[in-house]
């Protein structure tokens, strides 16, 4: 089952009260959660992790996969929040996604969403950016299935166009950069950036 880590603050913050490990794992069995805490030798090699409790969830609930969801699911099973209610609305501008005949060899269905009213803070972005990775991994078999797009209504505007081109054709920003980059560049970026990582934790192993 996926094992997630979340901050016992902003947990506790979303829940409306604070709870002691032995507290939060027998509501975690109720509803169907296995907690952990970190043992003493990781908080003593990384002092974050005393604010971290590593989650399980069932394979088959991907809506607890991000802090957000999980903490909305245990106070509606508290009987402390309402089971949401979701509905579309009528916009007062239609926005269009095209997909062209390229892209149907490859992914011949899309579907696009506008979500207004999102305030982002630090944390709750990077639970967002999180959620979707979970989202890849799993449910969309390592974007084999789905691939998941989120871009900034306010930065760009329709019609778009869903298009598939030759990797060298491609540019593209990805997040937390300053500059567009081809298809090969990102990739060879990210991986660079992975062996980087990777090494990281063997030293750290050591």
């Amino acid at each position: 089952m996926p094992t997630i880590e979340v901050k016992k603050d902003l947990l506790f913050k979303a829940l409306g009260r604070e709870y002691s490990f032995e507290e939060f794992d027998e509501l975690g069995f109720e509803f169907g959660l296995e907690a952990e805490e970190p043992e003493e030798e990781e908080i003593l090699q990384n002092p974050d992790l005393a604010n971290v409790w590593k989650i399980e969830i069932p394979a088959n609930r991907y809506d607890l996969l991000c802090i957000e969801g999980m903490s909305r699911a245990l106070l509606v099973f508290l009987e402390k929040k309402q089971c949401p209610r979701y509905k579309t609305v009528k916009p007062q501008k239609f926005q269009q996604m095209k997909i062209l005949q390229a892209t149907k060899q490859v992914r011949p269905f899309g579907v696009a969403a506008v979500l207004r009213n999102i305030k982002f803070t630090p944390d709750s972005y990077k639970s967002f950016i999180e959620l979707q990775d979970k989202l890849h991994h799993n449910l969309c078999r390592r974007r084999t299935l789905v691939a998941i797009g989120t871009h900034d209504l306010d930065t760009i505007q329709g019609p778009f166009i869903y298009d598939a081109k030759a990797p060298k054709d491609i540019k593209f920003k990805p997040l937390s950069q300053a500059k567009e980059f081809t298809a090969p560049e990102m990739m060879e970026m990210y991986s660079v950036s992975h062996c980087k990582f990777m090494q990281m934790i063997q030293v750290i192993n050591l």
